[in-house]
Formats: C-alpha cells, sequence, structure tokens
C-alpha cells in the first residue's frame, strides 16, 4: 500500500489514480493528523510525503516519522511545489529516500515509486536461509524443503518463494513481480505470474495456501501455518 499525503485535492486524486491504475493500492490523506492516526494500526509500503501541509508540516512528519524505531524503515519520497535546494537537502539528511519537485509527470511518479520500492527492498545475504513453520528456503543451494522434503521448484518458483518469504505480510504487485523476477524489459502478460503462483502453492501442499490473493491488485505471504 502506498500512501499519499497531499493535502491539494486534485493532485492527491490524480496521486492514488496513477498508482492504482499501475497496479499498486493507494490511499491519501488530506494532512498529518489523519496520516499519523492511521499509522497507529497501518503501516505503508513507502509514503509519499507532501513538505507543504496545514498543520504539521511534512518535514516535521518525516522527522517524526524516522525518530520512530518502529517506522523509521518505510521509504518515503517527498514531494513540494518548491524547488529550493535547502527543501531537497533537507529531507534527504532526515531520511528521505527520494525528492518530487511539482509539477512533475505521473510516469516519473510511477518510475520512482518502483526505483524506491526495488532499492528499499531487503536483500539477504548469500547463503542466509528463510523459513516458516515448517517451510525452508536455502538461497545458496537452491534448495526448499516443507517438513523435512524436499521441493522441487522452477528458477521463477523459486524467485517467487523467495521474494514471499523474505518480507511476509507485504503485498507484492504482479506489476512488481514481474519486474523482479521476470525482468524489467520482461514484456509477457501479468496472467503469466497467476500461472506460476497456481502451480507454486500446488508444490507447496499445505503451506501453498500462506500465498494470498490480494484482489485486483497481486499476492501476499501471510497464514499461521
Amino acid at each position: 500500500m502506498i500512501w499519499c499525503v497531499e493535502d491539494d485535492a486534485g493532485i492527491r486524486e490524480i496521486e492514488t489514480y496513477t498508482l492504482q491504475s499501475t497496479g499498486f493500492q493507494a490511499r491519501g490523506f488530506e494532512d498529518g493528523a489523519a496520516f499519523q492516526a492511521a499509522l497507529r494500526t497501518q503501516r505503508p509500503e513507502l509514503i509519499i510525503l507532501d513538505v507543504m501541509l496545514p498543520g504539521k508540516d511534512g518535514v516535521t512528519l518525516l522527522r517524526e516519522l524516522k525518530a520512530d524505531p518502529a517506522l523509521r524503515d518505510i521509504p518515503v519520497i517527498m514531494a513540494t511545489a518548491k524547488g529550493a535546494e535547502y527543501d531537497k537537502i533537507q529531507s534527504l539528511d532526515l531520511g528521505a529516500d527520494d525528492y518530487l519537485v511539482k509539477p512533475f509527470g505521473v510516469m516519473e511518479l510511477v518510475s520512482r515509486v518502483r526505483a524506491v520500492l526495488r532499492r528499499c527492498r531487503p536483500r539477504e545475504a548469500a547463503g542466509s536461509a528463510l523459513a516458516w513453520a515448517g517451510l525452508s528456503l536455502d538461497p545458496e543451494a537452491r534448495a526448499v524443503t516443507a517438513d523435512g522434503a524436499p521441493v522441487t521448484l522452477t528458477y521463477k518458483e523459486f524467485e517467487l518463494l523467495r521474494r514471499f518469504l523474505s518480507r511476509p505480510g507485504v503485498v507484492f504487485t504482479r506489476d512488481q513481480l514481474l519486474s523482479d523476477v521476470w525482468g524489467i524489459d520482461y514484456a509477457g502478460e501479468t496472467r503469466t505470474v497467476d500461472v506460476h503462483i497456481r502451480t507454486l502453492r500446488q508444490k507447496l501442499g499445505p503451506y501453498g495456501g500462506c500465498i494470498q490473493t490480494v484482489r485486483q491488485v497481486g499476492y501476499r505471504w501471510e497464514g499461521n501455518t
């Protein structure tokens, strides 16, 4: 879920519509108060934060976000009509991951969101195993076991499972999975992802149910198996 904190209703609508039309879930907030209230119960994957907001401005919100150990690792893209060098430096020094200067194009918005998400995704070290209950994935040996029994996966299935296990609970859009696993220049349809997910679920047996479908968006790994 991408959160857009923007007091201008027109710009906020464009941001959320653009993100939703390109495969992301998006939610808009008109001020810092609504944004911070939502943070008490939910956690976005990325935040697009306007600098000039009523009440607490974006820089203050960014500073408070980065001071909270539970929230500081959420990627933030700052957006403002100001093009002053000081605004950019201040935001980046406080921990912002990127910066958009208004007016910006919708394709630039999507490209920057995708680039920040790619940079900020945790990359497990070689040989660092991933596990979920009785399911284990060894990236170095490229081996998967379920309750001690080996599971034979194709390269694409293995890479899909690795992404899910590395970030349980996080929704991956079909476009994100295509970019990560098939390559950014892959020209196939997103249905390719659905076919591979279906096969992966079957091969994982009871653990396959942990791959949950998020309607019209993509998939996430979640369950109590």
